[in-house]
């Protein structure tokens, strides 16, 4: 059973929600989040980016730089930029893109579901992220930014969040990415408690979003709890912030890999390479995105390419195996490319399929990069399937979209 609880949020008032929230700190870099703020003290980002206080080339792990952000948290409770509800509550985070919109509760997950596993992970943790996210809850006492989780979706959930959000939203805007923020406080106590009660009736919850923040919420909760002698199990650290969406209304986006060289290969030795394991057909100068599971994208010396795993080359059975981001490490990037670990390998990156296949072109045809993969998106059923069984996802495999903007709520831990 998922135990979760409901909490006392702080959170902007109204007039102020659209200059507090924020895109989340690991979207952006310093320089960019430093940019954004420009001219606003309330923004969120003096808050999860506290860096952008200090001048340019400071590090943001700098000890001093962590205690400005609790600094700042106390400055902008004090100033009334953020306020704490008297009472506790579910609040309902709904997010629209592309006219489709998807509908989260902001609950206080327990952090001993996380410690346990009913709280499932999908990615390995870095500890050195972990370690950053962690000292960030500990001095400001508060989960700053939510954490983005998935449940088995229920009708009679959906049909509580319908009739809540049947009413006007507490906050509602749409941000210069052209994403809507809609927003709205459950006040009823038995639709709180019946919340709680169809939550308790659930297996698990699942990580979508928010690896290391989940891990960072979840150690400090833990910490506090062995060094409280006096502890209950009733107290607000035992909780962290989550938004929590069903499964059924997420989509997962591609996630793509460019590549700075070919191995000391020439194209057309790549191209009868990758002939082995792989149908490889021209598709020409137009952008050509992969159409079905085991079919990639690739873009090579001004050209694109359809990629078909052959029968034999993966197994379905296998819900590692199964995966395109396996098929295309193993066969690709390892064996002919000599990329071993995605994680550290400084002649490969990322780009979130939000940017387009357009931006692949561009980093190759610029000459930063040789090559470019496009792989296609992996399920809700694939993520939810890996980890029950205990597995864990290769790097840079999910990109969830829209991400959830920081600064609407917030969980205080005391």
């Amino acid at each position: 059973m998922a135990v979760i609880k409901p909490f006392k949020g702080v959170r902007p008032p109204k007039e102020l929600v659209e200059k507090v929230a924020s895109r989340p700190y690991d979207v952006l870099n310093s320089e960019e989040a430093r940019q954004e703020a420009a001219g606003n003290e309330k923004s969120l980002y003096h808050i999860i980016k506290p860096e952008i206080d200090f001048q340019v080339g400071t590090d943001e792990h700098d000890e001093c730089v962590y205690q400005k952000a609790a600094d700042n948290f106390k400055k902008f409770q004090e100033k009334g930029w953020l306020k704490q509800d008297p009472d506790e509550h579910y609040y309902v985070y709904a997010q629209t893109m592309n006219g489709r919109t998807q509908y989260g509760l902001c609950v206080a997950a327990y952090v001993e579901d996380y410690m346990t596993g009913k709280i499932k992970k999908h990615e390995l943790t870095r500890r050195d992220k972990e370690e950053d996210r962690m000292k960030h809850v500990r001095v400001n006492k508060a989960n700053i930014e939510p954490v983005f989780f998935a449940y088995p979706h229920k009708d009679e959930i959906d049909a509580i969040v319908a009739k809540v959000t049947a009413a006007k939203p507490e906050y509602d805007f749409v941000t210069s990415d052209g994403f809507g923020h809609h927003f709205w406080i459950i006040n009823d106590k038995n639709t709180i408690r019946r919340i709680t009660e169809l939550f308790a009736e659930m297996p698990a919850m699942y990580i979508a979003d928010g690896h290391h923040r989940s891990a960072a919420a979840a150690l400090v909760g833990d910490e506090k709890r062995r060094n409280n002698p006096n502890h209950t199990g009733s107290e607000e650290y035992n909780y962290f912030l989550a938004v929590c969406f069903p499964d059924n209304q997420l989509n997962i986006i591609d996630y793509n890999r460019v590549v700075k060289d070919l191995n000391g290969l020439s194209n057309d030795d790549f191209l009868t390479k990758l002939s082995k394991n792989f149908m490889v057909e021209p598709k020409g100068n137009a952008i050509y995105k992969p159409n079905a599971l085991h079919n990639f994208s690739l873009y090579l010396g001004g050209q694109w390419y359809s990629l078909t795993a052959k029968e034999g080359t993966y197994n379905d059975n296998d819900p590692i195996g199964v995966l395109d981001v396996t098929i295309s490490s193993n066969l690709i990037l390892d064996e002919i490319l000599g990329i071993k670990d995605l994680r550290s390998d400084k002649r490969i990156d990322f780009v979130g399929g939000i940017r387009g296949l357009g931006e692949l072109k561009r980093r190759v045809d610029s000459g930063e990069m040789k090559m470019a993969l496009a792989l296609y998106p992996v399920s809700m059923k694939q993520l939810i399937d890996i980890a029950d069984s205990g597995n864990i996802m290769p790097p840079k495999t999910t990109w969830f979209e829209p991400k959830l903007r920081s600064g609407l709520i917030i969980h205080k831990l005391d």
